[in-house]
C-alpha cells in the first residue's frame, strides 16, 4: 500500500511519524512523509522519502516572536490564536503539497497543525483519512481537554470541555481551510468538524490508559519511537558522565518566550552545585556563562542520554515525557503551553514527577525543591517500575497493524 504522511510542528512532532513511515516501509507499504523542512532530519537518517512544505517552525516561535506571548499568557484563546496563525498562513500551500504528492496514495495519515489540511486532501482524492496525536483527542468522560488545565474542571464537565476546545480550534482555522479548499479542490465549504475518522495515539498506554468511552476507531498503540542507532558520544561528555554520579538532565526542546538571563540563574542557583547536563535548544540561554557542574549537549539521543542520567527536567512535551519515563527516570516538568501541562499531570499521577503548575513558577527555589521531591527512593522506585512496563511496549507495530486493517 500506498501512504502520504503529514503534519506540521516541531521536531518533536514530525519524529513519530518518521519513525511510523519507516515502520509502514519496513512492512512492504511505501510512505512519503510532508513536514516543516528543520523538522526532516530524522525522516533523512531513517531513509525515508520526504519533502518540506511551507513555513518555518523555528521562526514562527523564535523566543523574540510574536509567540512569546503564548508563553506569557499561556491560555487556552491564545494558544489557539497562534496555531491558528501558522496554519491559516499556509493552508493553501499545504494543501496544494498534499494534492500532488497523494495521488495514487491508499490513505492520507495526517497530524499536528496540517491536520484539517489533510482531511480535505483526502477527501478530494477519495482515500481515506487516519488521524494521528500525541496527545488525546478523543472526547472522554475519563480527562479534560489536554489544552486545560488540569484539575480546574469537574469530572462532568471533561467530555465537554473537549468538544468545546475541539470546535474552538476548528474555529480558528476554519475560514483558510475552506478558501483552501475551493482554490485548490473545488471543494464546498466545511461547516463543521470531522469527526468519525480513525485516531491513532503514539503514546504510551502505560501513561494515558485506553478510555473506556472511546469509539473503537481510537487507540492508544505506544510510544513511535525512532529505532535505535549506533552513536558514539563526544570524549568531552564521556568524560563528565564517568566524572562522578548521574547527573541531571536540563532540556526544554523548542520551548522559547522566557528570558535567558533568569533561567540562566535559576539554573544554576536551583541546581546548587549538582552535576547537570543541559541543553540550550531555543532558549536563548547563554551557555558560556555557565558553571562547571553543567556539561552543555547537542543534539543527544534520548535513548543513549537519559539512561544515564538521574533524573530529567524538562517542559513535559510528549515525546520528552514519554523519553524519560521509558528511561526509568524521575522528571520535573515545567510546561509552557499547549497539552505540557496534561503530560505533567500524567507524570504526576504516576507518581514519578513533582507538580510544578508553570514555568511562571520556576525559579531557583522550587527547581531545587522539585530536584529533592524527584531524587526520593519512592519516587525512582516508580520511576524505575513505569519504565520497564513501557521498554516492553511496542508501538509502532501496533500503529502499522491498525493501519493495514484500516486501509484493507
Amino acid at each position: 500500500m500506498k501512504f502520504l504522511v503529514l503534519t506540521y510542528g516541531t521536531d518533536g512532532d514530525t519524529r513519530p511519524l518518521a519513525a511510523l513511515s519507516r515502520a509502514l516501509m519496513d512492512a512492504g507499504h511505501e510512505a512519503h512523509l510532508l513536514a516543516d523542512g528543520a523538522s526532516l532530519g530524522t525522516a533523512t537518517a531513517l531513509g525515508v522519502p520526504a519533502t518540506a512544505i511551507a513555513g518555518d517552525i523555528r521562526q514562527s516561535l523564535r523566543h523574540d516572536g510574536a509567540s512569546a506571548g503564548l508563553f506569557e499568557k499561556n491560555s487556552v484563546n491564545n494558544t489557539a490564536k497562534e496555531l491558528a496563525r501558522i496554519a491559516n498562513d499556509n493552508a493553501e500551500p499545504w494543501l496544494r503539497s498534499a494534492v500532488q504528492y497523494g495521488k495514487g496514495c491508499d490513505a492520507i495519515i495526517l497530524s499536528g497543525l496540517a491536520g484539517f489540511v489533510g482531511l480535505s486532501a483526502a477527501e478530494h482524492l477519495g482515500v481515506k483519512p487516519i488521524g494521528t496525536g500525541m496527545f488525546p483527542l478523543t472526547p472522554t468522560k475519563a480527562f479534560p481537554s489536554p489544552f486545560l488545565p488540569p484539575g480546574k474542571l469537574p469530572r462532568m464537565f471533561n467530555r465537554l470541555s473537549q468538544s468545546l476546545i475541539n470546535n474552538l480550534l476548528w474555529k480558528a482555522f476554519r475560514k483558510a481551510t475552506n478558501e483552501a479548499r475551493a482554490r485548490v479542490c473545488g471543494l464546498p465549504p466545511r461547516k463543521s468538524l470531522w469527526v468519525g475518522h480513525p485516531m491513532l495515539y503514539g503514546v504510551s498506554p502505560s501513561l494515558l490508559p485506553r478510555p473506556h468511552d472511546w469509539p473503537d476507531n481510537a487507540l492508544v498503540c505506544g510510544q513511535w519511537l525512532v529505532p535505535a542507532r549506533h552513536w558514539t558520544p563526544p570524549d568531552s561528555l564521556n568524560e563528565f558522565l564517568a566524572a562522578g554520579e548521574p547527573p541531571i538532565y536540563i532540556g526544554f526542546g523548542s520551548m522559547g518566550g522566557f528570558e535567558p538571563r533568569h533561567m540562566l540563574e535559576t539554573l544554576v542557583g536551583g541546581l546548587a552545585g549538582r552535576r547537570a547536563l543541559f541543553y540550550p535548544g531555543w532558549s536563548g540561554v547563554e551557555v558560556s556563562q555557565l558553571p562547571k557542574n553543567i556539561f552543555v549537549v547537542g543534539e543527544t539521543p534520548h535513548d543513549w542520554l537519559l539512561p544515564r542520567t538521574s533524573l530529567a527536567v524538562h517542559h513535559g512535551g510528549s515525546g520528552t515525557t514519554h523519553s524519560a519515563a521509558r528511561a526509568g527516570i524521575p522528571s520535573v516538568v515545567v510546561p509552557f503551553a499547549g497539552d505540557q501541562a496534561f503530560w505533567a499531570e500524567r507524570l504526576y499521577q504516576a507518581g514519578v514527577a513533582a507538580k510544578l503548575s508553570s514555568w511562571k513558577a520556576l525559579n531557583a527555589a522550587s527547581l531545587a525543591e522539585s530536584i529533592r521531591f524527584a531524587a526520593q527512593a519512592e519516587i525512582r522506585a516508580r520511576a524505575r517500575t513505569l519504565g520497564e512496563r513501557m521498554r516492553a511496549e511496542d508501538g509502532l507495530t501496533t500503529a502499522v497493524n491498525a493501519i493495514e486493517a484500516l486501509v484493507s
